[in-house]
């Protein structure tokens, strides 16, 4: 089992990495997005969407907005042309703020899930709130994580995912090794305190490298630290936000798709969480970190 899940992840890295690496802006737009619609075909399993027409629904929904962010300059220029009206480009920077609610999101997540994770896994949410909430966490995923690469590159991308992939494995074995105090018994009895400092640890040490690296003035190297380590912690409670939505369903995977993974769900529940988190971090720190 632990074979065909290294297998596989070595698979999903290299394809991950091709595309980081090769693929045009429009191209990684579009890639993206088939993972994250695949998910959402997942999504609608968990929040208990049954009917074919519901799911392909549900999906509509987040290609529509998906190809209006895709091409908003171009509708941008459309609308100042056809409303005589050049002041509608300003808008383009209105994107940038919309990336407060997910991150707010998030954080909010993490502290209700550290505090009260009976009371969640109690609560009874209709299948509308449920519907909105997937739609809102890879929606703000997608959009977070492509921009990543438009306004700061492909390294800015790499690191990013570098981060959570290592953090992830400094989890698991340190865990193994060390684990001894559960983080949160009730939705996942697996993850302990030890294997997070073990991914926090990890963060660390990879925000340290970067700043050697690119010579990082000790102030950016400082926040630069800061922002990996609050990143990771973020993605530790992004994969628990999805093991009590699936433990609330009553499945241990989010799909079968990934041999020893399980769902795409699975693979990239820590990516959800934690990418609008850290761009919001890149954009505090300056557009200069990846240069």
């Amino acid at each position: 089992m632990l074979l065909q899940r290294i297998l596989t992840a070595l698979v999903l890295a290299a394809v991950a990495i091709t595309a980081i690496f090769t693929l045009p802006n429009l191209y990684f737009y579009f890639f993206i997005g088939a993972i994250v619609l695949v998910g959402a075909w997942e999504w609608t399993n968990l929040s208990s969407v049954n009917s074919v027409i519901g799911k392909i629904l549900f999906l509509v929904s987040l290609i529509f907005p998906m190809l209006c962010i895709t091409f908003w300059t171009y509708i941008l220029e459309f609308l100042s042309v056809l409303l005589e009206m050049p002041e509608v480009k300003e808008y383009s920077g209105i994107l940038e703020w919309l990336v407060v609610g997910p991150v707010i999101f998030w954080v909010m997540m993490m502290f209700i899930i550290r505090k009260a994770p009976e009371e969640l896994l109690a609560l009874e949410l209709q299948k509308k709130y449920k519907v909105f909430i997937g739609w809102f966490v890879l929606f703000s995923a997608w959009m977070f994580l492509v921009k990543l690469r438009v306004f700061y590159g492909s390294s800015a991308v790499m690191y990013f995912l570098a981060l959570i992939w290592i953090a992830d494995i400094s989890a698991y074995f340190s865990g193994k090794k060390f684990g001894k105090d559960k983080l949160a018994p009730l939705i996942s009895p697996g993850k302990t305190i030890q294997g997070m400092y073990g991914a926090m640890a990890s963060a660390l040490v990879c925000s340290i490298a970067l700043g050697l690296y690119y010579s990082y003035p000790i102030m950016i190297a400082t926040d630069f630290i800061m922002l990996s380590m609050l990143t990771v912690l973020v993605s530790i409670y992004g994969d628990l936000f999805f093991s009590l939505v699936k433990r609330k369903n009553g499945v241990k995977d989010s799909g079968f798709i990934l041999p020893g993974h399980g769902g795409v769900l699975d693979r990239i529940d820590s990516v959800i969480a934690a990418a609008p988190f850290y761009y919001a971090g890149v954009i505090l720190i300056g557009r200069s970190v990846f240069s």
